[in-house]
């Protein structure tokens, strides 16, 4: 199976695309890794870092309140969330990943990032997405499930 990788520096209170839609539908695809940097690793600078993939666009409200800042895992319109945190007092640094890598999409992904501690300081990502052909009913599931979500927003 072909991987397919994406990456990025992003300011905090946005929203990049990741485009993988095709005409037909055919191409599914899976999350296989997903990490995020900050833009300058070792700074000065404390830094709360999170970013969540979604399988649909956050509006701008979603931006900036608890949605793309608190993961909620029973939202599924969620694939994945990274924190990292840089605490430069307390000397610590930590990183953590959840990848819903059962979750097959064959739709645009949306990939959202905030610096919740208040800082300003972007942040990089990379992006690994596995992919693959669906046949007709898988390929029907997938797009159901997106003009479902997409529905729900």
């Amino acid at each position: 199976m072909p991987i397919k990788s994406f990456r990025g520096l992003m300011a905090s209170g946005t929203q990049d695309t990741i485009v993988v839609h095709t005409n037909t539908g055919s191409t599914g695809y899976r999350i296989k890794k997903f990490q995020i940097m900050p833009h300058v690793p070792g700074d000065n600078n404390d830094q709360e870092l999170i970013c969540m993939i979604w399988k649909v666009a956050q509006s701008t409200t979603a931006l900036g309140d608890n949605t793309t800042t608190r993961p909620d895992f029973s939202n599924n319109t969620l694939l994945g969330c990274a924190f990292a945190v840089n605490d430069t007092a307390a000397h610590l640094n930590y990183n953590e990943v959840t990848v819903f890598d059962n979750e097959i999409f064959n739709q645009d992904i949306y990939i959202t990032f905030r610096d919740i501690g208040g800082a300003t300081q972007p942040c990089n990502y990379y992006l690994e997405l596995e992919q693959f052909k669906l046949d007709l009913n898988e390929n029907t599931v997938a797009t159901l499930k997106d003009i479902r979500n997409i529905q729900s927003q």
